[in-house]
């Protein structure tokens, strides 16, 4: 891409700049346009038969604003259409969509209340959100039909966000003469259908949604319209206790049962621990690396409530020496702080879920994924924050805990959903929502017993953080390493402009490398050969018997019962008991009371 074309797209959505709005009756698509492939393509099947309802499902980042608004500006010309009305999902995306608008000459009103009844004649419409529509259904209905109504229903998939908001869309935009529904996710975590969006059985007689144009994440990669995405990600030790006093320890991204994995991931979160700590200290690294390439680059962390946002943003402040910007909520002042990071060259800011979809901050190069929502659509739209392409070359780099769902979302990325009105009997789609298990707890709670109604709260003890691996395409690299080892920074330190063949060529080189050095000793000389592999059971077996010894001989010396020291050991380094124990955990517990004897001595 030319430095005017970067120039442009970075300018904004100027979907019909140096355009004559009656350009497709002038002269064939893409002469003269500066519209993307996809966009004329799907321009073009549009006014094939100019239906009332059009879905286009398009990958967050490739351009749905200008592809929509080059279409209003055609509707407008044409005389099929003389007002817009704009329904988005939040406060900051209907005026994102207005000064869109207004760049291509349509005067969209983002402040219009359903008070107000009708926009005023200076404008050609309104911005609204989802929200707006299911409270007032009857204003917009009767805005609607006060003329011909080109609605464009943005992340339509919001639709079905509740039964009240898909009524009162259908009531509103049902007698609209034109509908045009967008979607970067075009599927849903659960069943209610979208409204405008068509349905059909597939071969297995499951109705899914049909997109009238779709363009993916794998050729939006293929055409240089998105940037290729590192995920970054981070194991480690996790101890906490338990609502029944229990202390327990994990490693994050083990295969553990569900309730467990959801508790070392909430442990690994907590701003306290100093796995946060690490992973956003290496993704600040990460992000220098980046501003190599790219000057203005910036990181957005995504945390699950204000309280760990707040604290995430003092980490990075002691971190960077920078006070990052901080989104708590869907107002007017986070809208325009939200721009003023989108305008500025700061590093870091720092959210709560609201910049998870449609916010336009096309800098943001480098994320960190520090909440528990899991659904496969969250985790889209989070990505989504930073793939947009501004010029070929850009990477982005997501950190994420090495969680097993987390770990089968990023490997699937370029895998295009539809969504599902119906679920087989028995499916289970492997994804774990912790949130909603927190939910169901707390639910479960509710109907117990008054013996358990004292019950301590959830504690994060300690967390510990080691790098695990680079998922890249499909593929998986590195072998894992300590906080700032070598294995770490080979992938932390990758250039921040490469073409996507050029990463995955660097990443295979790199793990090349480190293949290499794990065949060599830290003294440049061939390790001795792996002792011979023995099962599992006969080391456990082993190591209680020598955890006993020791706990004979420390008994001994401070006049305590055998039960009382085991007691001790499992508090301090957490766990079940010694039957249960796996053989981390009676190692541990046997290398402390080698350190006590050891001093005793």
């Amino acid at each position: 891409m030319s430095a005017g074309e970067s120039s442009q797209e970075a300018a904004g959505n100027a979907a019909a700049e140096h355009l004559s709005p009656a350009f497709p009756d002038r002269a064939a698509w893409g002469t003269a346009s500066k519209l993307r492939a996809w966009q004329v393509e799907a321009l073009t099947k549009y006014f094939e038969t100019e239906p009332r309802d059009f879905l286009a499902a398009a990958t967050p980042g490739a351009g749905k604003t200008t592809f929509a608004l080059r279409l209003a500006t055609e509707l407008l010309a044409r005389n099929t259409v003389d007002r817009i009305v704009v329904v988005a999902p939040t406060e900051h995306l209907k005026r994102q969509w207005a000064d869109a608008a207004d760049r291509v000459g349509i005067r969209l009103d983002p402040m219009f209340k359903n008070g107000d009844g009708m926009f005023g004649r200076h404008y050609q419409g309104i911005a609204i959100t989802y929200a707006q529509v299911g409270m007032n259904p009857e204003v917009h209905r009767r805005i609607t039909e006060g003329g011909r109504t080109l609605v464009v229903l943005d992340e339509v998939h919001h639709g079905g966000d509740a039964l009240t908001w898909g009524d009162g869309i259908r009531e509103a935009f049902g007698a609209a003469t034109r509908r045009l529904s967008l979607s970067g996710t075009p599927f849903r975590s659960d069943t209610n259908p979208i409204p405008f969006v068509s349905y059909a059985p597939d071969d297995e007689g499951i109705r899914t949604s049909i997109a009238d144009y779709s363009y993916g994440y794998g050729r939006a990669l293929q055409d240089g319209v998105v940037r290729p995405v590192l995920f970054m990600a981070y194991a480690g030790q996790m101890r906490w206790k338990t609502r029944m006093g229990d202390e327990m320890s994990a490693s994050l991204g083990e295969q553990v049962t569900k309730d467990i994995t959801a508790q070392a991931w909430r442990t690994a979160l907590a701003p306290d621990g100093e796995w946060m700590t690490a992973v956003l200290s290496a993704a600040d690294k990460r992000l220098t690396e980046v501003r190599r390439g790219v000057p203005d680059a910036g990181g957005l962390v995504i945390a699950t409530d204000t309280t760990t946002a707040r604290a995430y943003a003092r980490i990075l402040q002691r971190i960077t020496g920078e006070r990052p910007t901080v989104v708590l909520s869907d107002e007017a002042a986070a809208s325009s702080r939200i721009g003023a990071f989108a305008a500025d060259e700061t590093r870091w800011m720092v959210a709560v879920r609201m910049v998870s979809e449609g916010v336009d901050v096309p800098r943001l190069c480098v994320g960190v994924y520090a909440t528990s929502a899991s659904t496969p659509l969250f985790f889209a739209q989070v990505i989504g924050r930073f793939v947009r392409a501004r010029r070929r070359g850009e990477t982005a780099s997501v950190f994420l805990p090495s969680v097993p769902g987390l770990m089968a979302l990023a490997a699937s990325l370029e895998l295009e959903r539809d969504h599902a009105l119906d679920r087989p009997k028995g499916t289970d789609d492997g994804m774990y929502n912790p949130e909603d298990a927190m939910v169901a707890e707390a639910n479960q709670d509710s109907k117990a017993s008054d013996s358990l109604l004292d019950l301590q709260p959830f504690q994060a003890l300690d967390s510990q953080a080691s790098f695990d691996r680079v998922l890249y395409d499909g593929g998986e690299f590195g072998s894992g390493g300590e906080i700032g080892s070598l294995e770490e920074l080979d992938f932390i330190g990758i250039p921040g402009l490469l073409e996507p063949d050029q990463v995955r060529e660097l990443l295979r080189q790199r793990q090349a490398t480190q293949a290499k050095r794990a065949r060599r000793g830290k003294d440049g000389q061939p390790r001795p050969p792996e002792p011979e592999h023995r099962p599992m059971y006969m080391t456990i077996k082993e190591q209680r018997s020598e955890l006993h010894r020791l706990v004979s001989i420390w008994a001994r010396h401070s006049n305590e019962p055998h039960g009382a020291v085991h007691a001790e050991l499992r508090r301090i380094s957490g766990g079940p008991a010694v039957a249960q124990a796996s053989t981390e955990q009676i190692q541990k517990r046997i290398d402390i009371l080698r350190s006590r004897i050891g001093n005793r001595r």
